[in-house]
């Protein structure tokens, strides 16, 4: 088994977060100007941190546009008052209460205020740009001013302080704008008459070099992501910017703009997300006008912030955002208490369609940086869940990240999620996955349904049965490389195509629930690690070598894989589904064809599978599948004899979690040269027994370090799962008198079996009976041997 490099130690380092540069146009209205300073000012989780030059106390006030524009002359009239709204005030009236004042004409006073006074209002306005009526009232007393002057003072010193950095910024993107018309008029230039660069004379296009080609590509790919970054930096500052490159400016020192998420269990977690002018109400209907080939973009940029938003504030709210359950003591989601605090941001739910939501917490031997590589590879992300993503592939990259890191990386994902049942359809989803880096060693990655923004942009979608709303985790590291996740899954589907049997264990948030993503990640992070551990677990058979050990595993995780795939009948393989009347109701059939696949006997293979309740715990019915000595109670390859267990590899502390090869006890020369591959795992989320028939040449080879890939097998067994509620399972008592319900158990059987070893043969009715027959006989056995016939 190879999950890649997911045991390195080193963390990366983060950004602290976003940093975004408030640009609102000036307005020669002081009074209009001053008001928007003051919104700003007041705004509730905002901070402005602004870096200013030294100023001259001296003279007759502050005049900073001096010092950041030197090349302007003489200044206007307008400007000349602009400077003096610092120091000079027009007495008793200012902006609109100059308007609401009485309209007989009178000629305007001003007062300048003195040395003294400018110090300590210039002093005060450093540590507080924004002073309450208290501290006017004490600085109009020690400085002998009416409060209504300290107070418009204050306004005009904010609106000269607004005026003189846009007049600054204004300067750079006019010096930058020179530049890039130079530059491209150069290039317009060379264009017009393209020199050969081998013989120095004219040439034509066709003469281009390849290099010369890939610049022009890599320029148009280029404008295209400037557009993008300016349709979706537009969005934030709230006024349109050019897709130019007028628009591009240096971001001014000490400037953040932060939205406080909070902390909630995570050791003073600061979330640091973008704020746009819609951002805390959902993503909004109106975007900006940007090519056809960005608008798509744009609009997954605006998505991927509200769903991070989103999935951060769920993993971290408890009550009244989620309620503990009285039943079983998991995590319910207060969809009302949902509804007030989110904006859909992938619109309302479609009508018919339930939704199961589920949180859950815990601690995994991997470190952050680990995790999030392997969540941000699909191959990887695959590898990790074996059993419950049957397919995934990225689609596009919109985003790969920032400094070499994964923060700040989008990408769009497609796959199919599956429950190890016949009776519960694969799940296909299309949607945007997002990481961010939020602090040193945290973390997040969210995952969000597109087909909506599809169906806005006019592309071309189908009928979706399920939308991911924002999912995903938040990791955060903890000492000797262990790190705390805390998993949130929130889904929309349509329940019309799911078995009434597992209807309850869906809409419970159990069947894909967040509890079964973190136990899974448990389990395979324990595994991995074992696997990396330069000791042999206890209980291994030491005469396999380190190679042979991982041949092994490798072949069982194909087989597990196989399983998988003709339970749930993934796009993994070409299955095709047969309409037999002799066949139970609940039974799946399925049929494909075997060619030129190393790893399968070639022919015509069938595969059945059905889901059955047993009222038996989980555990009861695990324990009783994987007991070589009590097979021979249900498996009809054991010979009525009981097998034998010469090989045995740990993947885990439990000793359920492990690779075996099984050999039939009973004498048997037709089943001489046979051995049985077995896989058994259990977690939180449920337990699984697969098996295969193997050739004992081929195992020998294998057991040596030899290449699996060329063992041919089709798997069978089962898959093991809580069903979600106790009302169906037997009352049973304690001694004490105290009875209590026990929960019963979703039993899959899955036999996949060669039916015809030529390809071009056509299946026959015989061998449909022949595996219905297998599937209810095995059925009948187990619930014998359990006692549990009714």
């Amino acid at each position: 088994m190879s999950f890649g490099g997911f045991l390195d130690n080193s963390s990366g380092g983060g950004l602290g977060g976003a940093t975004i540069v408030a640009d609102i146009p000036f307005s020669n209205n002081m009074a209009a100007a001053g008001a928007m300073a003051q919104n700003i000012y007041n705004s509730p989780g905002l901070s402005l941190a602004l870096q200013q030059p030294s100023i001259d106390n001296q003279g007759d006030g502050v005049r900073m546009g001096e010092n950041f524009d030197a090349s302007i002359g003489r200044r206007s009239r307008e400007e000349e008052h602009e400077s003096r709204s610092g120091s000079d005030n027009i007495d008793g009236v200012s902006g609109d209460d100059q308007d609401a004042a009485d309209n007989r004409p009178r000629k305007k006073r001003y007062h300048r205020h003195t040395p003294q006074q400018i110090q300590e209002l210039e002093a005060l306005f450093k540590e507080c740009p924004h002073p309450d009526e208290k501290q006017r009232l004490e600085l109009s007393k020690r400085l002998c001013l009416e409060t209504r002057q300290v107070k418009f003072w204050f306004q005009n010193r904010r609106t000269q302080m607004k005026t003189q950095l846009e007049r600054h910024e204004n300067s750079l993107l006019r010096q930058e704008n020179d530049k890039l018309r130079a530059e491209n008029m150069s290039i317009r230039e060379a264009m017009r008459n393209p020199i050969c660069t081998n013989c120095g004379g004219p040439a034509i296009i066709g003469d281009l070099s390849l290099e010369e080609q890939h610049l022009r590509i890599e320029n148009a790919r280029l404008k295209d992501e400037l557009d993008r970054v300016c349709a979706l930096a537009s969005k934030f500052l709230g006024r349109p910017l050019s897709s130019l490159a007028t628009s591009i400016a240096p971001p001014l020192p000490n400037s953040n703009l932060e939205l406080g998420v909070g902390s909630n269990g995570f050791g003073g977690l600061s979330t640091t997300l973008p704020l746009g002018p819609d951002f805390g109400g959902g993503v909004s209907n109106s975007l900006p006008v940007v090519p056809p080939n960005g608008v798509e973009r744009s609009m997954f940029l605006e998505l991927a912030l509200a769903a991070m938003y989103e999935l951060v504030k769920m993993a971290q709210t408890d009550e009244p955002l989620w309620i503990r359950s009285l039943e079983g003591g998991r995590e319910v989601l207060n969809h009302d208490e949902y509804s007030r605090m989110f904006t859909p941001c992938i619109g309302i739910k479609p009508a018919g369609f339930l939704t199961e939501a589920s949180r859950q917490t815990g601690v995994v031997i991997i470190n952050s940086l680990a995790l999030v590589e392997t969540l941000m590879d699909s191959n990887r992300w695959a590898e990790m869940f074996p059993c419950m993503i049957a397919r995934t592939s990225t689609t596009d990259v919109i985003s790969s990240g920032m400094g070499g890191t994964r923060n700040g990386a989008i990408q769009l994902m497609h796959a199919e999620l599956q429950l190890l049942s016949p009776l519960v359809p694969v799940r296909e989803v299309n949607f945007l996955r997002f990481c961010k880096q939020h602090a040193e060693g945290v973390w997040a990655v969210v995952d969000v349904s597109i087909d909506t923004l599809r169906e806005t942009s006019g592309a071309p979608t189908t009928y979706v049965k399920c939308r991911r709303l924002p999912s995903g985790c938040v990791v955060q590291d903890m000492p000797n490389g262990y790190s705390k996740v805390t998993w949130v899954e929130h889904v929309e589907y349509d329940e019309s195509q799911v078995h009434h049997l597992y209807r309850p264990l869906l809409s419970s948030g159990i069947g894909f629930g967040a509890q079964r993503w973190v136990a899974t990640l448990q389990r395979q992070c324990e595994c991995l690690a074992i696997l990396m551990s330069s000791t042999v677990p206890t209980g291994d058979h030491t005469a396999i070598t380190a190679s042979g050990r991982r041949s092994m595993l490798k072949l069982a995780q194909r087989m597990t894989g196989n399983f998988s795939a003709g339970v749930c009948a993934s796009t993994v393989h070409k299955w095709n589904k047969l309409n037999a009347g002799n066949v139970d109701e609940d039974v799946r059939v399925m049929t494909r064809k075997s060619v030129d696949n190393p790893g399968e006997p070639p022919g015509i293979v069938l595969s059945a599978a059905t889901s059955v309740w047993l009222p038996v715990s989980p555990q009861r019915l695990f324990d009783f599948l994987r007991d070589e000595r009590l097979r021979s109670e249900w498996d009809i390859l054991s010979n009525g004899g009981p097998m034998q267990e010469i090989a045995h590899i740990a993947k885990g502390q439990d000793h359920g979690n492990c690779v075996s090869l099984l050999r039939s006890s009973a004498m048997n020369t037709n089943q001489s040269s046979m051995l049985i591959l077995q896989e058994t795992c259990m977690d939180a989320g449920g337990s699984l027994v697969v098996y295969a028939p193997v050739d004992i040449p081929a195992m020998q080879v294998v057991m040596n370090g030899g290449d699996s890939a060329y063992v041919a097998l089709l798997p069978s067994g089962f898959s093991i799962i809580p069903d979600g509620t106790a009302s169906p399972g037997p009352t049973t008592s304690n001694g004490n008198g105290d009875s209590h319900r026990v929960g019963g158990s979703l039993l899959t059987v899955a036999f996949q079996i060669l039916v015809n070893s030529l390809p071009t043969a056509k299946l026959t009715v015989e061998s449909v009976e022949t595996v219905n027959n297998l599937i209810s006989c095995t059925v009948q056995k187990i619930k014998a041997a359990l006692q549990c016939e009714s």
